[in-house]
């Protein structure tokens, strides 16, 4: 057994992929100050990027609004960062 294995998938917590979503939501130009959420759903669903699952995706988007770092529009659509990254990122 791996020790990849032994520790499973690494978007397994929530906490890990709430913190993943934000550094993808930040490398992504707003406009309007809206992301559209493929933006970071693509690259962090791709089997050449973080390889996450849709129920992983889920779980770090709700983890991510509850902190308070992101902000999901009602149609689903956009997403927006509450602040700047850099501050977000550092907590």
């Amino acid at each position: 057994m791996t020790h990849e294995a032994r520790r499973g998938p690494p978007y397994a917590d929530p906490d890990a992929a709430a913190r993943k979503l934000l550094e993808l939501a930040a490398g992504v130009v707003p406009i309007d100050g809206r992301i559209h959420i493929e933006k970071i759903n693509a690259p962090f669903l791709s089997k050449t990027g973080c390889k996450a699952t849709g129920a992983e995706f889920a779980t770090g988007l709700q983890g991510a609004i509850d902190k308070g770092w992101l902000e999901l529009r009602e149609s689903g659509t956009f997403v927006k960062l509450t602040s700047p990254p850099e501050k977000l990122l550092a907590k």
